[in-house]
């Protein structure tokens, strides 16, 4: 699922749910950068977290 992220598409992190909504900021090679409301930017191996879609 986390193959199909693209930069500017909303998610959440399901171990994570303080983090409140992330946006994509790039999706290479499996690492996801995600810019989130209380956490700032992160990167995540999309190997060992899946990502929630958020469709508004």
């Amino acid at each position: 699922m986390n193959s199909l992220l693209e930069p500017g598409m909303l998610v959440r992190h399901p171990g994570q749910p303080d983090w409140g909504l992330g946006q994509v900021q790039s999706n290479i090679g499996g690492r996801i950068t995600v810019n989130f409301e209380h956490a700032g930017k992160v990167v995540i191996d999309g190997a060992r977290v899946d990502l929630q879609i958020v469709y508004e």
